[in-house]
């Protein structure tokens, strides 16, 4: 208490050192409790972070007279900078990549195809309902940037509750489908930014369309590159006969380099960082030492964990910033109305996204195991309602300037997204386990052994503590096509059995990988010996 009441007769200086000090030290005690409650059916390391957050907050109005909550200003640069880059690259770092694209074009059906339906579902509904109240002038930027906000699911807290083990399909869907939706969101934020969309025309959707395609593609293209200049860079120059800090170092500054560069020349820096991931996990880890190997694995990791931890922290302290609230107090029926149409449009943008595609999915899905039954669709709907820090990073962008606001109109659509995000968060995140034993006890579930059919390996988690070997599913080679009705009838394993081919040929000759890698013994000072 004396700590809080003592911000507010500092000088700033001093005031930033003791709010980072007390910040860190909630973040400690967001770790400790987190783990008490680790094995707790109900609550999660998000909603405990939140809490504390909340709690936290009502101390400092309290101490400081309702007149701030914070300790830190909200600065969407600070999320999108420093806190988001570490998440979605760990998620590519540690993705099971054979998994992932041999079902991406299923996870690409929800998280792109799924997000522009929802968007366009919010931005519409939006545009119709807001008329009946008094949020100030919005235009049709205003409304499409809303359904991009709306429309990004909260991909950490929703793995959070989800366990890989017990429901292997959800947890693969949810999650490729939140990385691919999280970037696809930003983007068409992005995109709408730059386009006069007041007058919506046949060119303005194509530019739109374009727009889109271009961002995605060279961002993808973008991370790749990055993730491959790594790995020959450190093939060539064996960093590791004399230290691997300095192998270590590199990949974190590479992976962080990617992120920068993409957004410098305005790309997609989460599809250009999470591809890096990829990239080096598939040619770079290979050719570090075991002990760098070891080392970046756990450092990504704990950065990754650190970050997330920290966002929903601070999430939960800005939850009560007295500033914003003042403004709504104004006019609460309007508020409630907002939140409240907001709230019932997700759902219903997220269940004509989800069903629909899933109808169109399972048409083209052969195997009854591969096809998604109501309950699971059901779950998948459900586990993507929760909404998060890219929610309320592109909200702040938006409708504030430098975290603060001091307009009706915006400080409503701030509180709203506020609102939102700690509901889904926690009433969605505490119900979401239950759920799922509601709805699928007793029922086998599908993936949870290693398959022999290649096909069926759309069941299995995109997540693993380890990297997938060079070989197939149970060390089997993909067979080769023989004919253009094989080639049509199993595209995937096509693409995969030619790009197999051109990996053993090309790419890892040059870049390094499994089995293209000599490995030097380490010496006793952490480097590597010489073979001589």
């Amino acid at each position: 208490m004396a700590l809080l009441q003592q911000l507010t007769l500092m000088d700033p200086d001093e005031t930033s050192v003791h709010s980072i000090t007390l910040f860190v030290a909630l973040l400690i005690a967001c770790i400790l409790i987190g783990h008490l409650f680790k094995g707790s059916r109900w609550t999660t390391e998000s909603v405990t972070a939140l809490g504390i957050g909340l709690c936290t907050g009502i101390i400092i109005l309290l101490t400081t007279q309702w007149k701030s909550s914070r300790l830190l200003v909200f600065n969407e640069d600070l999320f999108f900078i420093y806190l988001l880059p570490p998440i979605i690259f760990n998620a590519g770092f540690q993705v099971k990549k054979k998994q992932f694209f041999r079902n991406f074009m299923t996870i690409s059906l929800f998280g792109a195809i799924g997000t522009i339906i929802s968007v366009s579902i919010i931005a519409t509904g939006t545009s119709q309902l807001f008329k009946y109240l008094d949020v100030g002038f919005l235009d049709t930027a205003d409304f499409l940037a809303l359904g991009a906000i709306f429309s990004a699911t909260d991909s950490v807290c929703t793995l959070q509750v989800l366990n890989q083990d017990e429901t292997p399909l959800l947890y693969s869907l949810v999650f490729g489908e939140g990385v691919v939706n999280d970037a696809t969101s930003v983007v068409l934020f992005n995109a709408i930014q730059k386009f006069d969309v007041s007058h919506i025309t046949s060119s303005v959707v194509l530019g739109l369309f374009g727009s889109f395609l271009y961002l995605f593609i060279t961002s993808t293209l973008l991370g790749v590159a990055v993730g491959l200049l790594c790995a020959y860079i450190i093939k060539k120059l064996y960093f590791g006969r004399h230290s691997t800090d300095r192998e270590v170092a590199l990949m974190i500054l590479m992976a962080y380099l990617s992120y920068t560069i993409a957004e410098l020349f305005g790309l997609s820096g989460i599809l250009t960082v999470f591809f890096c991931g990829i990239a080096m996990s598939h040619y770079t880890w290979h050719n570090v030492t075991e002990s760098s190997r070891i080392t970046t694995r756990h450092s990504f990791a704990t950065l990754s964990f650190i970050s997330e931890t920290f966002i929903f922290l601070y999430v939960g302290m800005d939850a009560l910033d007295i500033e914003k609230w003042k403004f709504v107090s104004k006019s609460p029926g309007t508020s409630v109305g907002v939140s409240s149409i907001l709230l019932g449009l997700v759902l219903i943008g997220r269940a004509a996204s989800v069903f629909s595609l899933s109808f169109l999915s399972n048409l083209v899905k052969r195997s009854d195991s591969e096809k998604l039954g109501l309950r699971q669709q059901f779950v998948v709907w459900w586990s993507g309602l929760m909404r998060g820090s890219v929610s309320m990073a592109l909200a702040y962008n938006k409708f504030t300037s430098s975290g603060y606001t001091q307009m009706q109109g915006n400080a409503i659509m701030i509180t709203s997204t506020i609102t939102i995000v700690l509901f889904s968060t926690i009433v969605v995140g505490l119900l979401t386990q239950p759920l799922i034993r509601l709805l699928l006890s007793g029922q086998k579930q599908i993936g949870n052994d290693m398959p022999s059919d290649p096909k069926s390996s759309f069941t299995l988690p995109l997540l693993a503590n380890g990297h997938s070997s060079a070989t197939d599913l149970n060390g089997e080679s993909i067979p080769r096509p023989i004919s253009i009705r094989m080639l049509l009838a199993t595209p995937t394993n096509t693409v995969h059995y030619y790009w197999r081919k051109f990996d053993d040929a090309i790419m890892r000759p040059m870049f390094g990988g499994r089995g293209f890698t000599r490995h030097l013994p380490v010496s006793s000072d952490g480097g590597v010996s010489s073979l001589h």
